[in-house]
This record gives C-alpha cells, structure tokens and sequence, in this order.
C-alpha cells in the first residue's frame, strides 16, 4: 500500500494520558492535532468534555480512555464511563479489559464485558477498541481475546496502555491480526517513539498508531519523502492478511 504524509498522520492517536495533565496541555495536544491532522487525540476521560470543545469543527476525535490503566472495574462501571465520556463529547472510547477474569479462564465474562462495552458505543455511533494489555497475556491469551474480538466486533482491537512493563510488539500486532483478519482492526500502542517501528507496526497489520511521539515521527518520514524527492511511502503488509 502507499501512504501520503496525510495518510501517515491519519494513523495517528495523539496521545497525553498523564495523571497530571493540565488544561494548558490538553491545549497544547489538541492544537498539535490541528496543525498534523492526526486521527484522534487520547485523553482520559476526564478531558472529554474540553477535548472535544477544543476540536470542534475539525475531523479530528476525541479519544476517551475508560478504566485506564489497569480494567480493574465491573462492566457496569466501564459501561457507565464510556456513556459519561460520550456524553460529553467523547466520539471514539478505548477500554481496557479485565485481565484478572481473562487470567481466570472466566471467557463468558470477557465476552459480556466486550459485547455490552461495544453496544454502548456503537448505540452512539462511536468506534470501540479494546486494549488487551499484551505484556501480562500469553500468546494463547492474546489469540483467545482476538477470537472473542471476531466474534463481537470490536471496531478495533488494541495492544498496549503505554503504562503496563511493555508495549506493543510487531510479533503481537501479527497475532492479533492474523486472528481477526478484515473483521476487526488494530491499533499499536505503547512505546513507539520512533518512525522506523513506526512503519514495522503498520507493515504488520496496525490501522492505528498510537503514541506520544508522532510529531517527531512524521518529522522524520516528511523529511525522509523530501529527501528522496517522492510524494508517499510503499509499505508492504504481508501480515495484514488472515494467517489459517
């Protein structure tokens, strides 16, 4: 596939999850957003209501993360916050799964916990993803809640916090995506700060990037299109196609 440097910034979450993130900079995020027309800007919920003032008239989304870091609330809470969020103003929602009734073997609750988590959103017309938090699941754990993913529908499904031991990893955007195939898209989150993982993360199958560094990023890839005096970048994407 290639990608212009527009298509590049589309991929892009902008992100400031910071516990002590102020107004100024939420300003800061939205206005970069503005000047690199990434796809969305992720904030914690809090922020929803003034994210989603400051990108008003734009295309860009307001990104709410719901029980971040850890999922470690009840479905009816998660449920609650992605309303709230969407409510005011929130027009994509991220959450994160409750990795303790994964570890449990409790399958049904996941699947409970995804399908009422979707249908809120989608009741509203906003995109769900749903962050796995790779660094604690096994590759079997991440390959099962991919599967209840194909199944439910997600909009996509997701790597990383950002705030768990590791992030994303190319080998696990390549399982994610060789489960779900076209069904359910992915996004990479969690420690990508520069543009050549960048690329790798999209070469194997992620629809999404998100990150705090994507300035810096397209800075790279804007002057690397310069350079070699060309308007967009091939990027081959054998692992985007379903793995039987």
């Amino acid at each position: 596939m290639t990608y212009t440097l527009d298509d590049l910034c589309r991929l892009v979450d902008h992100t400031n999850l910071k516990a002590d993130a102020s107004a100024q900079d939420m300003q800061k995020l939205c206005d970069e957003a503005r000047q690199y027309h990434f796809k969305m800007v992720a904030i914690n919920s809090v922020q929803s209501q003034l994210c989603a003032h400051l990108l008003a008239g734009t295309d860009i989304d307001t990104g709410a993360a719901i029980s971040f870091p850890l999922g470690q609330t009840s479905i009816a809470t998660k449920v609650f916050e992605a309303q709230d969020a969407m409510a005011n103003g929130a027009n994509e929602i991220d959450y994160v799964i409750n990795i303790t009734e994964l570890k449990n073997g409790n399958l049904a609750y996941m699947k409970s916990e995804m399908t009422q988590m979707v249908a809120a959103c989608h009741a509203n017309h906003v995109p769900c993803k749903v962050i796995f938090e790779n660094c604690y699941l096994s590759p079997a754990e991440i390959k099962t809640m991919a599967t209840i993913a194909k199944e439910v529908r997600p909009d996509f499904i997701k790597t990383a916090t950002g705030f768990g031991t590791s992030g994303a990893t190319v080998a696990d955007v390549r399982l994610m995506k060789s489960v779900v195939g076209d069904t359910v898209k992915v996004k990479a989150a969690g420690g990508i700060r520069d543009a050549d993982t960048f690329l790798a993360m999209v070469a194997a199958g992620a629809d999404r990037i998100g990150c705090s560094a994507g300035i810096k990023i397209i800075e790279v890839l804007k002057q690397r299109l310069q350079t070699d005096q060309v308007d967009t970048v091939a990027i081959d994407r054998p692992y985007a196609k379903v793995v039987q």
